[in-house]
């Protein structure tokens, strides 16, 4: 849910594939920091910024840190919930320190700027940033499509606003080279939103419970790998409603025969998948 923003800020780069880069800071707990935020953001033509229960801060002083950023400073928009923060992006490119076990896919800065670029013509990608003590929990790490690692010596302890110029810095480079040639679109559907990934790992989910899948198995550690697996697959926007299409049917399926109780709400009713036609996908029990 979003607590407070102004409307739509009027892009003064309309024709930069920039003006589709939203940057996200998961609670920053200094209003320096969301002030540096801000000043990079200027400097390397960045305009869309999105606080996810931030610190409580004041623009004046944000704009005294940051000079000459109030376009950016009154559009910035905060929300509750990190979901809602990043509902719109078809692509989440997340920042850490940390190197973790599952198998996610771990990108430098510099790829991670061609990788947003060459997703900004189908919609909006967020770079998302953690908190100033911690960084990013687990619970985001695993909502990201790719993780980026800054590389440093040992001491792996870059100050908010400084990952988030090194980030932007980059962009600037790769947006501004009109000698680099982009990658046409490799699938014609669109990509999926985070929404409807979402969606799908919420429905994976309970088609695995129904069918005792986590009996001897631990629950979390699957879903990180199920999500670690579909996030390098990258499907498109056609192919995610047909897995989803897959999960819902196995809940039906077994409701139909009797082998579980009713574990879907009446109101779900995904959108099939566009190559299959004639089959009823409301979610309704049959007759």
């Amino acid at each position: 849910m979003m607590l407070s923003g102004s409307s739509a800020l009027p892009a003064p780069m309309s024709d930069s594939r920039l003006a589709q880069i939203a940057v996200v800071l998961f609670e920053p707990q200094d209003p320096v920091n969301i002030a540096g935020t801000v000043r990079a953001m200027k400097n390397m033509g960045v305009s869309a910024l999105r606080l996810v229960r931030p610190v409580k801060y004041d623009p004046v002083r944000l704009e005294g840190i940051a000079h000459d950023t109030w376009e950016i400073i009154n559009a910035i928009k905060t929300y509750d919930d990190f979901d809602a923060a990043v509902a719109d992006c078809v692509r989440l490119v997340g920042f850490t320190a940390r190197r973790r076990r599952a198998k996610w896919e771990i990108i430098d800065p510099k790829a991670a700027a061609e990788d947003a670029l060459g997703h900004v013509e189908h919609g909006r990608v967020g770079l998302v940033f953690g908190r100033e003590d911690s960084g990013l929990p687990n619970e985001i790490l695993d909502r990201v499509h790719a993780a980026v690692n800054i590389p440093t010596t040992e001491h792996a302890s870059l100050n908010l606003a400084q990952a988030v110029l090194i980030a932007l810095y980059e962009l600037h480079l790769a947006a501004g080279d009109a000698t680099r040639k982009l990658r046409g679109p490799r699938k014609e559907a669109p990509p999926p939103t985070t929404d409807l990934y979402e969606r799908y790992f919420n429905e994976l989910y309970q088609s695995l419970d129904a069918i005792q899948f986590f009996k001897t198995r631990f629950p979390e550690h699957i879903m990180r790998s199920m999500r670690a697996i579909t996030f390098r697959a990258a499907p498109d926007d056609r192919e995610l409603s047909l897995l989803r299409a897959i999960s819902l049917e196995i809940l039906r399926f077994l409701e139909r025969t009797g082998r579980v109780e009713r574990t879907l709400p009446e109101h779900v009713s995904p959108r099939p998948p566009r190559h299959v036609t004639g089959r009823d996908t409301s979610g309704r029990r049959e007759d």
